[in-house]
């Protein structure tokens, strides 16, 4: 299982995922869900997926091999928009290749979801959902961001906080809590975390940094989020129906 978060905010874009892949209890292992691509002054672009494992690999290939064809960057396509085109292009290829060749395979789920979203010079900040069959939706005001693979223990926490006036910092801190209760919650999910963080106009990854089990901010945020809300449910009053 996987859980990813992308965020655009009035001042760029918060990027997040965990790094954990498993194929049973007995077969856990770490894998680096998060691809960038950056041409400094030119745009980035980075690239969070979750699903089969074979097939999120092959589409980055199929990606970088598309640049290196083209004889031009990645970054070099006129918006986000026509990125998401190639991303949605080339992931449902190989999902519907892949499930051609290994017709026997036909439990197998290969399908997978990609987070993409960057800057490219020219265009403001964008944010991307690739769906397995290619097409895909624009974050908005209203829904400034996306979550992929294991959502639901995560989603409250961003729905109460993240607005695109929120600060970068804070957008950070609030993802970190929310991969706090997916961790808590879900055992296939886990850390290391990468989080990327691109503000608007840099054209390049501002900064990247990887939470493991070491990582003192982290051990701390959870450690205090977990007090705080055992002290505020303290705090509520007890149903009235019930003296």
């Amino acid at each position: 299982m996987t859980y990813c978060v992308g965020m655009v905010l009035d001042e760029g874009l918060v990027f997040a995922s965990d790094s954990r892949t498993n194929a049973g209890v007995d077969h856990v292992s770490t894998f680096c869900k998060m691809t960038v691509v950056e041409t400094p002054g030119q745009g980035v672009i980075v690239m969070l997926n979750s699903g089969n494992l074979a097939t999120t690999q092959q589409v980055i290939s199929r990606i970088k091999q598309h640049a290196i064809d083209a004889e031009k960057p990645l970054t070099a396509h006129a918006s986000m928009f026509t990125v998401a085109e190639l991303v949605g292009r080339e992931l449902r290829k190989t999902i519907h290749t892949t499930m051609n060749e290994a017709p026997e395979q036909s439990d197998v789920d290969f399908t997978a979801t990609f987070l993409v979203g960057g800057q490219v010079h020219g265009e403001a900040p964008r944010l991307f959902m690739v769906y397995p069959q290619g097409n895909f939706i624009e974050s908005t005001a209203d829904t400034p961001f996306f979550q992929i693979g294991e959502s639901k223990y995560g989603k409250p926490i961003l729905d109460r906080v993240i607005q695109p006036g929120i600060s970068m910092s804070q957008a950070i801190k609030c993802a970190l809590v929310s991969f706090d209760s997916t961790i808590k919650s879900n055992l296939s999910v886990g850390l290391p975390i990468d989080v990327a963080m691109v503000k608007t106009d840099d054209l390049r990854v501002t900064k990247r940094h990887r939470i493991d089990a070491e990582d003192s901010y982290f051990r701390d945020l959870r450690s205090s989020w977990s007090q705080g809300l055992r002290q505020v449910f303290g705090q509520l009053p007890d149903p009235q129906w019930l003296k």
